[in-house]
């Protein structure tokens, strides 16, 4: 059994695309936000809307909580769907054109702050409000976008393989990470429209070139819509009813390992989205440089998710994730009492490789509990229906945790690692999502 390893790199490539524009949207809305709050130290002419970190917090899940629903219903939606063009393509082609526009008129809705009432919004009510639509429609288009784009790797790669390839598609979205924190954001400094420029054309360029050069598979005739009982998939699409399409023996170890998926990315993306904030205000270095800071971490998650793809197919990827957890929240604890930028680069380098072993990993566990190949795209939904739902609450506790010290940022080193401690209790509970037996026909 052999990886294909174009097709697999083609599907990264699409996942690149959506990695830049995370990367610079996670950099500097919260600056956005907080600009101009008392207990928040920006440098340069930043303009913001002056909230605090809570505030911000919530704003930056809040609209995550509509796309906790769409990902499995899209899921669902391109396992049904047949066009010309296949499943997954039509969704991909329609909401990313309406994501790269509403990412460019983030930072020119804040260019029309006035800078005399900079950091309020009262006076600032036009600005913010095409502020705050043009990030809804941006968070809803991807996460139209973002379940068929992932899905594609199922869709085209066996049961044992997924692990390699899910390693190789989170290579090439660590180099979307990369060039938006060493490349990207650094363009913030001189302009705050040019990252978001610079990551709306690598989006759109990405995944033209997934489409020109990767046709979906073809679909058996036993995988047509009527084929199957409708009202077991329609259940999928509520949260909970979703996990009636499990084998009831399955479901506690599915319960156990969303579960942990969850707490996980709370915890990470509860870091991510106020590390900015902490590099500005605790090591005092600028906003264009605070992610490069984070992409340290960006750099060995990317020499490690090919290894982490390996390793998980060796040792199992329960154990790995469990290896990967710990790796992940002891760096952390380390990284509260860092005083300057080159001791918080170290411990973000050392995160990368814990981040990597279990990143890649989870996906191919939740894909794998179901034995049944027409609802792949139904199991991608379910593993972003725990990460999204993590990443929609991390904002608002990991903010309401900086608040209740004072502003003080650096208490998201010691939050972090108390959800990883938590995700590491639940994985106890995972007994299924190890790799199948292979399907000679699907290598074929």
């Amino acid at each position: 059994m052999k990886l294909n390893w174009k097709k697999t790199f083609m599907v990264g490539n699409g996942f690149l695309g959506i990695m830049v524009v995370w990367q610079i949207y996670n950099a500097f809305v919260p600056i956005f936000l907080q600009t101009g709050h008392p207990g928040f130290a920006s440098s340069g002419n930043i303009l913001g809307f002056g909230l605090n970190a809570t505030t911000t917090g919530a704003i930056m899940g809040i609209d995550n909580l509509a796309a906790i629903f769409i990902l499995p219903m899209i899921g669902i939606w391109s396992d049904r769907i047949r066009t010309p063009i296949g499943r997954r393509y039509p969704f991909i082609l329609t909401a990313a054109p309406l994501a790269a526009l509403a990412f460019i008129l983030m930072p020119i809705a804040v260019g029309l702050i006035n800078p005399e009432y900079n950091g309020t919004i009262a006076n600032n009510t036009g600005a913010f409000s095409l502020f705050m639509i043009a990030a809804s429609v941006f968070l809803l288009a991807m996460a139209v976008l973002r379940t068929p784009v992932i899905s594609l790797m199922p869709d085209l790669i066996p049961s044992p393989l997924r692990s390699k390839a899910n390693g190789v598609i989170n290579f090439m979205g660590g180099i979307g990470f990369i060039i938006g924190a060493f490349g990207l954001a650094l363009l913030f400094d001189i302009n705050t429209l040019y990252p978001f420029i610079g990551g709306a054309v690598i989006l759109i360029l990405a995944l033209a070139l997934l489409f020109i050069t990767t046709k979906e598979p073809a679909i058996a005739e036993s995988t047509q819509p009527e084929d199957h009982q409708i009202s077991e998939e329609e259940q999928a699409v509520g949260a909970l009813k979703g996990f009636s399409v499990v084998p009831p023996k399955y479901r506690r170890s599915l319960f156990a390992l969303l579960g942990a998926i969850f707490l996980m990315f709370v915890a990470y993306e509860g870091i991510g989205t106020f590390f900015t904030s902490y590099a500005v205000n605790e090591l005092g270095v600028s906003e264009g440089l605070a992610p490069t800071l984070f992409g340290l971490a960006g750099v060995t998650f990317i020499l490690f998710t090919i290894p982490a793809g390996f390793i998980g197919e060796r040792f199992g990827r329960r154990l790995t994730i469990n290896v990967g957890i710990l790796l992940f929240g002891l760096d952390m604890v380390l990284g509260y009492f860092a005083t300057n930028a080159t001791q918080i680069g170290i411990v973000l380098a050392i995160s990368g490789f814990g981040w990597a072993l279990i990143n890649v990993n989870t996906l191919p566990m939740v894909i794998d509990t179901s034995d049944d190949k027409s609802l792949l795209g139904t199991y991608t939904g379910l593993y972003y229906l725990a990460s999204q739902v993590g990443a929609a609450f991390a904002p608002l506790m990991m903010g309401t945790v900086i608040d209740l010290f004072g502003s003080n940022f650096r208490t998201i080193f010691l939050s972090g690692p108390a959800f990883f401690l938590f995700g590491l209790l639940a994985m106890t509970l995972v007994t299924r999502g190890e790799a199948h037996t292979a399907d000679p026909a699907a290598i074929k």
